[in-house]
């Protein structure tokens, strides 16, 4: 990664235009062509520097409801429970932790009875019967923006 991707990426973190040509907008603060934004954005996604471009939104603002989730997974079936759980439009992020509950993901969903029925056939079709529903109570967003 060179400076120029570094500053890409701190372009895009939290002050992505929206325009109808956002790359172009991109390109011209940073003094490069817009290929070039979009040929190095395609590369690090490729080599998984980055996972995704998209917007973040405040699922209560839309009518949605969002929890954490917490799995007790054996080691062995990890790979299947995470592959599971990723085909689910509304899983944001999933993740392992060294805890007896070592697989931790967020859903959003139009409703917990959603949740609660994906939650049901995650089990189901993982043999993991062990998941916890941890919806917030209250909520404390903190921006995360990584300085490069």
């Amino acid at each position: 990664m060179d400076d120029t991707d570094k500053k890409l990426l701190n372009r895009i973190q939290s002050d992505f235009p929206i325009t109808a040509r956002p790359y172009s907008r991109i390109a011209a603060d940073l003094g490069i062509t817009e290929k070039e934004v979009t040929d190095r954005l395609k590369r690090l996604k490729e080599d998984e520097i980055i996972r995704r471009i998209g917007g973040n939104f405040v699922p209560h603002k839309l009518g949605y409801v969002s929890t954490l989730c917490a799995a007790r997974v054996p080691e062995d079936k990890i790979g299947l429970f995470a592959e599971t759980v990723n085909r689910y439009p509304g899983v944001t992020h999933n993740y392992t932790r060294d805890n007896d509950f070592n697989v931790w993901f967020t859903f959003i969903a139009p409703s917990m009875e959603e949740i609660e029925a994906n939650l049901d056939a995650i089990a189901g079709d993982t043999g993991v019967e062990t998941i916890i529903n941890l919806p917030a109570t209250r909520v404390f967003k903190v921006k995360a923006h990584f300085r490069l």
